[in-house]
């Protein structure tokens, strides 16, 4: 594993990146706002999602909601509605929890601080070190898929397995304390650049997992039935059996989660977005 990096090695490595982001560097809309609201939907919707699916989701989204008080207002039928097609309905609730929680505990400005960022909904730790540094400029070292890519190319070229822990110092490093905003974005374009190439640097890391197909998955089921009840509100249990054509016992069992998770609520046996 890496152990001694030299000036030079590092001021090579900064130099090849920001020549890579200076040519190939892309435009995103998350990119052309301070405001940290905005930062924080796109970080949150960006999560094992694509940045093309991404991209006209996140505007449509702050048409509608485009602040931390439209968004905790709103009807959550509302939000998981125009969250179809970005997955993970989860985020959506945990969205609209944190907006609330801004809301309440905070006077509706989102804290600077990593560790109060981390005690809002649906805001781990990646989620709020990348959150200080695009919207506020902190100086924080953290990895994600195509951070993980860059180091990993070439800091580790011949090297199997290689873990977060032993990436993270030089990602601290060779930080550029004065403006973290564009290191990272530029980090990240150049890392995605290398996952398109004949062999993807991340697929070395410890931590490489591949996802698991979506078609088919209780995923998938789990989300025909919220997309059949926002279309159907008040839909009855028997018309949800027959759109589905799910096993009985695994339609209730997600009936049941999703209920307990805050997204349906029940009365007799007709079903609504909570």
């Amino acid at each position: 594993m890496q152990t001694d990096v030299t000036t030079g090695e590092v001021n090579l490595f900064r130099n090849t990146v920001l020549d890579h982001y200076r040519s190939h560097g892309r435009h995103l809309p998350w990119r052309e706002t301070r405001d940290p609201y905005a930062i924080l939907v796109s970080e949150i919707m960006l999560q094992q999602t694509q940045v093309d699916r991404v991209r006209e989701k996140y505007l449509e989204f702050l048409a509608i909601f485009p602040t931390w008080q439209d968004l905790a207002e709103a009807e959550l039928s509302r939000v998981l509605s125009l969250w179809q097609g970005l997955g993970y309905n989860r985020r959506a609730v945990a969205l609209q929890q944190c907006a609330r929680a801004v809301r309440e505990r905070f006077g509706g400005t989102l804290p600077h601080e990593v560790a109060e960022l981390e005690s809002l909904p649906g805001i781990g730790p990646y989620t709020a070190r990348a959150v200080a540094a695009f919207a506020f400029d902190i100086a924080t070292p953290f990895i994600e898929t195509n951070i993980r890519s860059v180091f990993i190319r070439h800091f580790f070229p011949h090297c199997e397995s290689v873990r977060d822990a032993d990436i993270l110092p030089l990602v601290e490093l060779t930080l550029d304390r004065g403006n973290p905003r564009q290191w990272y974005y530029a980090l990240m374009d150049y890392g995605a650049s290398l996952k398109r190439g004949q062999t993807n640097p991340g697929r070395k890391s410890a931590h490489h997992v591949r996802q698991s197909p979506f078609r088919g998955s209780n995923r998938e089921q789990r989300s025909l039935i919220l997309r059949t009840i926002l279309a159907e509100p008040g839909v009855p249990l028997e018309r949800l059996e027959e759109k589905l054509a799910l096993e009985g016992a695994l339609l209730a069992r997600n009936l049941e989660q999703l209920e307990r998770e805050g997204f349906i609520r029940q009365e007799s046996d007709r079903f609504w977005i909570r």
